[in-house]
């Protein structure tokens, strides 16, 4: 496991299986995979299975604005490793990270920085 690796763990914190992902969503396992290829879910392998942060679902559902992020963050040429800091990196200006702010229902601006990222 790389600094980064660790970096990347301890900035998300809480994390979840393919199958605890799964479950908190009613889908299957198979389904989660496909929502991380089309970039609506981001997981990244730890211990040889695939991990999602806890904090990109909640209420049973993917939280809302997260998929049109991350899709914005790739279009713009971000790493996984890289959508993950930046969506768990502090921002004063938010205030708080890119997720708490989705999570609050912010997410006009969060979406507008990652757009401007992208130019």
């Amino acid at each position: 496991m790389t600094q980064n690796d660790h970096d990347i763990e301890a900035l998300v914190g809480e994390w979840m299986t393919l199958k605890e992902a799964a479950q908190a969503l009613g889908v299957s396992p198979n389904r989660v995979k496909q929502f991380i290829g089309d970039h609506k879910l981001l997981g990244i392998r730890k211990g040889g299975e695939v991990s999602i942060p806890a904090a990109f679902i909640a209420g049973g559902d993917i939280v809302k604005g997260l998929p049109g992020t991350l899709t914005l963050l790739a279009d713009a040429g971000f790493t996984d490793d890289e959508a993950l800091h930046w969506m768990f990196t502090p921002d004063d200006t938010l205030p708080g990270a890119p997720i708490e702010a989705l999570a609050a229902n912010r997410g006009t601006e969060v979406r507008r920085r990652a757009q401007a990222m992208a130019l």
